[in-house]
């Protein structure tokens, strides 16, 4: 039977293609991933539901207040800690007003079992240590413990709103919506990046194979797509997929003489099924959410773990 042996070969090309990708995380800091929303869930932990409470939740604590709070779920944060990791973020966000730089980033390491609370400058006196302490003991871990990430962060979040209503903070400013059809300031453009992917490998593929031959030019293929989509996205399962979807496609359809034959003889007509277009989900709805460009990071906070 063809199948065992094709399904073999498709296990042999996802190790070899995913092996660039493991050598160059390892040896690299996590990138930072590009600010989509209040809440980033890398883990896939968080229901659709949950996100839409804790957006809800930081919405009206910026409407109100004028201070942003963002939430960034991650696997790990290796092989930084998470307090060097949260400030890196924080710092290349800017969370927060340009001129009040009152931000807050919450980082929960999954895998890690560990959690931070990242305070800009401007808010370490609403938020001192002592108090990011203990959000992170009574609110986060307990029920961190349960197995209730949406509870501990949702509790986390009320209270951080309290603590920043009894600053004395401007006013907040009104928003304009950013243009129709247009992305807000610093926004990264998901959809911009997968039409280039896509292009992209379609244009080098067949080059790459002309260049190289179809086994070195696929794996060349894979491994460049995997790398520079981890780059983009920090996200080892999505970097590996898009690695193995530009070796397969260089290997399969890069030619102009068609498929490689992966059976003997003169075989049936093998196509390749693609199954369904998975795109890539945002895990929150944004509604033009960006950077206020302000947050200055210098430490403040705490961090725990459960």
């Amino acid at each position: 039977m063809l199948l065992a042996p094709i399904r073999y070969a498709l296990i042999a090309i996802f190790f070899i293609a995913s092996w660039p990708v493991f050598g160059w995380a390892q040896s690299q800091p996590l990138a930072v991933p590009p600010l989509t929303g209040h809440v980033m869930d890398h883990t896939g932990t968080l229901s659709a539901n949950d996100i839409q409470a804790l957006e809800g939740q930081l919405v009206a604590l910026e409407k109100s207040r004028g201070s942003q709070v963002v939430v960034l779920m991650v696997p790990t944060t290796a092989p930084e800690d998470i307090a060097a990791y949260a400030n890196r973020v924080g710092n290349q966000w800017k969370i927060g007003r340009r001129d009040v730089g009152d931000g807050v980033l919450v980082v929960v390491a999954k895998n890690d079992r560990k959690m931070r609370i990242e305070v800009a400058k401007s808010l370490e006196g609403a938020i001192p240590d002592i108090a990011a302490a203990r959000i992170i003991d009574g609110a986060m871990k307990p029920r961190f413990q349960q197995g209730d990430f949406a509870g501990g962060l949702s509790a986390a979040i009320t209270q951080i709103g309290a603590r920043i209503a009894g600053e004395a903070l401007p006013a907040p400013a009104e928003r304009s919506a950013p243009a129709a059809g247009g992305s807000s300031h610093g926004l990264f453009d998901w959809t911009d990046f997968a039409i280039f992917l896509f292009f992209g490998v379609m244009v080098a593929g067949p080059l790459a194979r002309s260049l190289l031959g179809a086994a070195l030019g696929g794996l060349a293929m894979g491994g460049g797509v995997g790398a520079l989509a981890f780059v983009f996205t920090s996200s080892l399962l999505l970097s590996v997929g898009a690695g193995v979807i530009a070796l397969l496609y260089t290997w399969l359809f890069g030619g102009s003489s068609g498929p490689i034959s992966l059976g003997h003889g003169g075989g049936g007509s093998g196509g390749w099924s693609g199954g369904s277009s998975g795109g890539f989900s945002s895990s929150s709805d944004s509604g033009g959410f960006s950077s206020g460009g302000g947050g200055d990071f210098g430490g403040g906070g705490a961090s725990g773990d459960w």
